[in-house]
């Protein structure tokens, strides 16, 4: 009997060891992941991360470089300095996804389960859902027809560097038909906010809500 459950140990032992999945590094070129492999954190200096479809990994960063989730792929943690961030339908981030300077789009189904959040750039969210709040300072944001964020919206107020640069820009906000919005709407600058007269949404503060019909104001 002992002797059967060291074996059993040992071959748990082994195989979990094999299990434990390697980290993807590269300088100056595109960190990739093949369609259904799994990987650890997977990182890039002045490239791209593509994660193919249904792709499992852990953190998924760059710098001076986008990263891309394919349909149906899963990450822990999405970052990006200088670069957008492109979640495929049905992919899964568990955690956040940020990004300083670059776009942030959400396919249909996309899913970021914590804090979602740039700079400058636009965010996009098409019948996607944010679970932990969406935040931004100088980006345009769509929340898309059926979407859902939950834990509030908020755009911050510039710095003084930030200002003198974008200072005449006023960050254009949507709320889309049937797009909820749980949570605080708080706007610390200037915003144009349209809400579409079939959307539900928080309390509004710090800026006036006009709202529109059809798809689009």
């Amino acid at each position: 009997m002992r002797r059967t459950l060291l074996s059993l140990l040992i071959a748990f032992s082994v195989s979990g060891a094999a299990l434990a999945q390697e980290d993807v590094s590269k300088v100056n070129g595109t960190a990739s992941v093949e369609a259904g492999q799994h990987a650890g954190d997977v990182h890039t200096v002045n490239g791209s991360v593509r994660i193919g479809d249904r792709a499992v990994v852990q953190k998924a960063s760059t710098v001076n470089g986008s990263v891309e989730l394919g349909d149906g792929a899963t990450a822990t943690i999405v970052k990006s300095v200088n670069g957008a961030v492109t979640l495929g339908e049905k992919s899964r981030v568990s955690d956040e996804v940020e990004t300083v300077n670059g776009k942030v789009r959400l396919e249909p189904g996309a899913e970021v389960k914590g804090h979602l959040s740039n700079v400058n750039g636009e965010i996009s969210l098409d019948r996607a859902h944010v679970g932990g709040g969406i935040e931004t300072v100088n980006a345009d944001v769509t929340i898309g027809e059926g979407s859902k964020v939950e834990g509030g919206l908020v755009v911050k107020k510039p710095t003084m560097s930030w200002f003198s640069s974008n200072g005449d820009r006023v960050p254009k906000i949507v709320i889309g038909p049937h797009a909820v919005v749980q949570g605080t709407l708080s706007f610390e600058r200037e915003v144009e906010l349209y809400v579409s007269d079939s959307a539900t949404v928080g309390k509004i503060e710090g800026a006036t809500a006009k709202k529109f019909a059809g798809s689009a104001p």
